[in-house]
């Protein structure tokens, strides 16, 4: 079957993803599920995969990341309950297609990505689909993006082994922050609210995701 430029047919893919694999499965916020029928995300695949684009698995990007799986990403957006006026902070930007997903639901989003070669990628990429409320940055994710701070959510792509203290000081009261913490061989998805500038933590479904790596260490958070 020939994908290259066949966009009846992924918009078909596109919707039966949302239908089969993100409402039948639970995932309830319209505007999550109305970007994710949007976003192509065929476009932020390799072309050697562009055939499993809608598939409900990560897909490889190069320099050992991946595009994470429709579902995973679903659940996350969702748990941040997304505002239109909203700032956001994505830690790794990778493909750029959840960068893209946070264009269509946050008034801006600032991304970054530490391997300068999928940064550009994605910021050349995402140009070109029209989004132009994304800054996409090359940098040490673990330590945000302190100029914009602070954020009304922040999103990691990547499994940390403590949650990045660095983060939390970037995060607005009442933000929200969600990312994967773990060993390699065991994640869970935290929920993290800031109320009375504390942080409040809440376990979510168990994951898989590449390593966040950081260039400096980080505290615990209790």
């Amino acid at each position: 079957m020939d994908f290259s430029d066949n966009s009846s047919l992924f918009a078909s893919l596109r919707a039966h993803m949302v239908d089969a694999q993100l409402r039948a499965r639970g995932v309830k916020d319209e505007r999550v599920l109305d970007a994710m029928a949007r976003v192509p995300r065929h476009e932020f695949a390799p072309e050697r995969y562009r055939h499993q684009a809608y598939d409900d698995h990560p897909l490889p990007i190069g320099e050992g990341q991946t595009i994470s799986q429709p579902y995973i990403v679903a659940l996350m957006l969702e748990a941040l309950a997304l505002s239109p006026a909203d700032r956001v902070l994505e830690v790794g930007t990778g493909s750029g297609y959840l960068t893209a997903l946070l264009a269509e639901l946050v008034a801006r989003v600032f991304s970054v990505e530490r391997h300068a070669a999928l940064a550009g990628a994605a910021r050349d990429l995402l140009v070109r689909l029209g989004y132009t409320n994304v800054k996409v940055i090359v940098g040490d994710g673990t330590q945000g993006f302190a100029e914009a701070a602070p954020y009304d959510a922040i999103i990691v792509s990547a499994a940390a082994a403590e949650v990045p203290v660095a983060l939390l000081a970037q995060l607005a009261e009442g933000g929200r922050m969600i990312l994967p913490v773990g060993t390699a061989d065991s994640q869970q998805l935290q929920l993290i609210r800031i109320e009375g500038g504390q942080p409040r933590i809440a376990l979510r479904e168990l994951c898989r995701f590449v390593p966040l790596v950081s260039d400096t260490h980080q505290g615990r958070v209790q």
